[in-house]
């Protein structure tokens, strides 16, 4: 699940697994262009460290 919300006025992102989800992933505007820059490297962490 993917919601838009606010903190302190500025844009986030929020990640969760379900609606009941009580650690939600969320991050602003600097992290997301971060996370954007560097994605073929977490995809690379993510298959390297995924057992079957």
């Amino acid at each position: 699940m993917v919601e838009r919300s606010d903190y302190n006025g500025k844009p986030i992102l929020v990640l969760r697994r379900s609606e009941d989800d009580k650690f939600p992933f969320s991050f602003g505007i600097n992290k997301a262009k971060l996370i954007l820059e560097n994605l073929e490297e977490i995809k690379k962490f993510v298959a390297e460290n995924t057992q079957e």
